[in-house]
């Protein structure tokens, strides 16, 4: 199967590093012009350079906005007008306690993790459905349907997504327009693999260890006995981004390793 996205725009949020910078890389290489979206200038500037060099015949744009706020978000929408396919990747998590968890985190999370992508998809879909063809991607995780009691908070956002990708795609069904959750399982990227490196430095071990006990502790559901990497993860975005998927929507793609013990 090939996928060809040429003459489609795509804007991935959270796309400096980690699972959106793979997906941005994975959609670029399959043609697509795209928007690459982070809070920081510095890391926006790299990430712009570095994808120049490596495709330098790709449209590659940077905007530099917060899509945890509302303000953010209306500048994404102000810069970047239209688009084909959305991914809805900006997002963040931390171990934390639950009993000693202020009210303030709850809410800053559910901003970032959630209403971030619900603003782009408000602002994005309506021009997707006049035009007759769109792809709108939320990258959730395995953690919204088995929710870790180390990250009850996230958990929650990730479920909450699945909510809004489904019921987006009953809103725009028969439109042209699909929308799916794709939700990856621990994953070799910035965030979960800066955690196993300050994890293995503190005990004196290999990431690799670090990992290996990370899964046989928090994830002995594992069926492939690994992290997977953030390319394995774009892979299945791209797919749902593309021509071929047109018969998938409304669904929750995993790409967690086996993780969650369930056949649907």
């Amino acid at each position: 199967m090939k996928i060809e996205l040429k003459g489609r725009k795509a804007i991935v949020t959270g796309s400096t590093a980690g699972i959106g910078r793979a997906i941005a890389e994975g959609l670029a290489r399959a043609g697509a012009s795209v928007v690459i979206n982070g809070r920081g200038e510095e890391r926006v500037a790299t990430a712009l350079r570095e994808l120049r060099a490596l495709l330098p015949d790709v449209d590659f744009v940077g905007v530099v906005a917060d899509l945890s706020t509302p303000e953010g978000s209306a500048a994404l929408a102000a810069q970047v007008n239209e688009a084909d396919i959305l991914v809805n990747n900006a997002g963040t998590a931390h171990p934390n306690g639950f009993f000693e968890q202020e009210d303030s985190e709850w809410l800053d999370l559910f901003q970032l993790n959630v209403m971030s992508g619900v603003r782009a998809a408000r602002h994005y879909m309506p021009g997707m459905v006049k035009r007759g063809w769109g792809r709108v991607v939320f990258i959730s995780s395995e953690s919204g349907v088995a929710i870790p009691k180390e990250m009850i908070d996230y958990g929650m956002t990730k479920t909450a997504q699945l909510a809004v990708s489904r019921g987006l795609a009953e809103l725009v069904g028969g439109s042209g327009v699909t929308v799916n959750a794709v939700l990856p399982g621990p994953t070799r990227s910035e965030i979960l693999g800066n955690w196993m490196r300050s994890t293995a430095e503190e005990q004196g071990i290999s990431q690799e260890e670090a990992e290996r006990n990370f899964l046989k502790t928090m994830r002995p559901t594992t069926l492939i006995n690994r992290f997977t990497t953030t390319e394995e993860v774009a892979n299945m975005v791209v797919y749902a981004c593309s021509e071929q998927s047109s018969g998938t929507t409304g669904a929750a793609l995993r790409v967690d390793g086996g993780v969650i013990r369930a056949i649907p």
